[in-house]
This record gives structure tokens, C-alpha cells and sequence, in this order.
């Protein structure tokens, strides 16, 4: 069996990394490392693990909907949850989901919201994790 250590890295694929770099730093929270010379990929760090935003043609999403589920998210501090969502209507995102769900694998309040390119993002206040030990 393979043991993993951790995720390394994922990749968003988007249609303009300036704009969308602009988002995942100041809106989600990300950090920017690097942007590659040709500015076709942006590379951030979340918390710890590597985000590449990657320059694709639009549409990316060219509907605004749930995705069947498909989604990126962000865990934040408890204390943190409420800011983290008036900092999102402060800045113009729609939360456009928002439930405290419990009893299943990932565990706690949650709302999801679109970047520019209508990819589902979601903050959750993780509670609890079924994959978590102890």
C-alpha cells in the first residue's frame, strides 16, 4: 500500500491568472509565491499546501451552479468562521450555500461561494474529520 504524507499540491484552472491571483490572495486568503515569466500559472500557498492557479480559454465554468458536488475548500478557524463570511460580502462574493452539517465525514458550518471563473470554493469550520485520528 502507498502511504502519502500529505497532498502536495492542486491545480484551478482559470482564465486570467492576474485577476484570479488577485482573489485567492485577497480574498480567500491564499499567499503568492510565484508567478511563472510567462504568466500562465500563479503558484500560492494555502495553508501549507501548494495551490497553482493554471491560465486556461474561458468559459471555465460556464454555468454558476453547485457542480454536481465538485468543489475546493478552505478550512478556517472557529473564532474565525463569521468574519470570513462578511469578509466575503464586504468584497461582493455571494455566499450562495451555507449549512452546519454533522454526522458525516467532514463535519461543521460551511458556505460556498464561486471565484471569477464560477469555481465552487467552500470555508468550513471543520469540527470534526471521520479521516482525522483522535
Amino acid at each position: 500500500m502507498v502511504a502519502i504524507k500529505s497532498v502536495a499540491h492542486f491545480s484551478i484552472p482559470v482564465s486570467d491568472v492576474a485577476k484570479s491571483t488577485r482573489f485567492y490572495t485577497e480574498i480567500v486568503g491564499c499567499r503568492h509565491l510565484q508567478t511563472v515569466r510567462d504568466g500562465q500559472m500563479a503558484f500560492l500557498d494555502a495553508a501549507g499546501t501548494c495551490l497553482i492557479l493554471v491560465k486556461r480559454e474561458p468559459p471555465i465554468n460556464p454555468v454558476q451552479d453547485n457542480h454536481g458536488g465538485v468543489h475546493h475548500s478552505f478550512e478556517v478557524a472557529h473564532e474565525d468562521y463569521s468574519v470570513v463570511l462578511d469578509h466575503l460580502r464586504a468584497h461582493g462574493v455571494e455566499i450562495t450555500f451555507e449549512e452546519d452539517r454533522q454526522g458525516g465525514v467532514l463535519n461543521g458550518p460551511r458556505a460556498y461561494f464561486h471565484d471569477p471563473d464560477g469555481t465552487v470554493l467552500e470555508f468550513i469550520d471543520l469540527t470534526s474529520y471521520m479521516g482525522r485520528p483522535g
